[in-house]
């Protein structure tokens, strides 16, 4: 049975610290190279001959299904939280890794997938396990510190694909090097959940993880799934995207750096900006701000509209994350695993519908580029659609 370590009077602040830190982490190594490595890769191992337009789709459907395995799964698993961190972290590590030792589009597929699965473990896990010591500890507002891993993950992997890559530098090596950095980060989080476990035990974890989540969670559910549709496509495409328009890695490789940089900013100003307002109105209007991001590479082709979409999208989805995380706890009822695996799998649903949606569209379009010109329309206006339910819930609640 695992039990909350004990806290002396004055160990608060420092135990907050650590979890903040080890938290960040944590969904920075299981994000930021399990889910999002890819998207700056991608362009380098098609420039080496790996891989093609076609072959990167398949590898990257693969990690948004394993993804929605894994939220399907996380809260049904017999293990607490911080085992589920644990497991999550190092098999992230390692098979990142394997996809630098092999040259195989099948082999590749089948480790995106294990890593997208890895990757849900680890949100559902850190997310339960951080807020709920944050809560413990009378600290929710540091939930931005937390969150803001994930956008310095997407950072600190895009930056690494700037500064390494080059004419000679093989794609495949720089996946082994990035794997090696994330196996020296992980070591924080294994002993900070070694040291602080969930204070439930697994079984007890379990039993509540059956329980049928609470009705109010459902609209939550849907607009967090038309989330993952919506800005799927923009996070996938937007470094293709600044290639269309300049040849030059060190130009259009800034769009992906810009995008966790934005995103990990983001919700360290908005969780403590929430104090003064409504959680559900800021979320509706993150949705407003996305759409808008969306749309801007398709009525204005340019690098700055690119550069302008990262940080609109990028500022915002992590962001929509946080909150989407905290209001879903918050109704949750003391079922926060099974609620927050439900709201991970429909964003890991929405997110794989995304390019599926723009391949079915490429069948029926002239090339590649009207058929995601015209899905990212669908998505914005799935953007748009959810952002006015979201502000009709806000107007229902009472002022904070």
């Amino acid at each position: 049975m695992a039990v909350s370590a004990p806290l002396s009077p004055a160990s608060p602040g420092r135990t907050a610290a650590l979890v903040c830190v080890a938290a960040m982490v944590a969904l920075a190594v299981a994000m930021g190279v399990g889910r999002f490595a890819f998207t700056p890769l991608f362009p380098l191992m098609v420039r080496d001959g790996l891989l093609t337009g076609a072959a990167g789709a398949a590898i990257a459907a693969s990690n948004y299904l394993g993804y929605l395995v894994g939220a399907l799964a996380a809260g049904r698993l017999q293990a607490g939280p911080a085992a589920l961190v644990a497991v999550g972290l190092v098999s992230t590590v390692a098979a990142t890794a394997a996809v630098g030792w092999t040259s195989s589009v099948p082999l590749w597929v089948a480790l995106r997938f294990v890593a997208g699965v890895m990757s849900a473990w680890t949100l559902v896990a850190t997310s339960a396990w951080g807020l709920g010591w944050l809560a413990r500890l009378g600290r929710p507002h540091l939930a931005g510190t937390v969150f803001a891993g994930v956008g310095l993950g997407i950072a600190a992997a895009g930056l690494f694909c700037l500064v390494a890559a080059g004419p000679r530098v093989p794609s495949l090596g720089m996946w082994v090097q990035l794997a090696g950095g994330a196996g020296v980060a992980v070591l924080l989080p294994l002993w900070a959940v070694w040291r602080l476990p969930a204070a439930s035990s697994p079984a007890a974890a379990h039993a509540t993880a059956l329980q049928p989540p609470p009705a109010r969670t459902g609209g939550l559910v849907v607009c967090y799934t038309l989330f993952g549709f919506g800005y799927i496509l923009p996070a996938t495409y937007l470094p293709a995207l600044a290639r269309q328009l300049v040849d030059d890695p060190q130009v259009f490789g800034l769009a992906w750096p810009l995008f966790g940089l934005a995103a990990a900013l983001s919700t360290i100003v908005v969780s403590w900006g929430l104090r003064r307002a409504s959680r559900l109105g800021v979320w509706a209007a993150c949705h407003l701000l996305m759409a808008a991001g969306v749309l801007l590479p398709r009525v204005w082709p340019s690098l700055a509209s690119v550069t302008l979409a990262a940080l609109l999208v990028g500022g915002t989805f992590m962001v929509i994350t946080m909150l989407a995380m905290q209001e879903a706890r918050a109704r949750a009822e003391g079922q926060a695993t099974a609620v927050l695996g439900r709201m991970t799998a429909g964003f890991a649903l929405g997110q794989l519908l995304g390019p599926l949606t723009s391949a079915a569209m490429g069948r029926f379009t002239a090339d590649f580029a009207t058929a995601l010109n015209h899905a990212l329309v669908l998505s914005a206006a799935g953007l748009l659609a959810s952002a006015a339910y979201l502000w009709r819930e806000a107007r229902r609640q009472p002022a904070p």
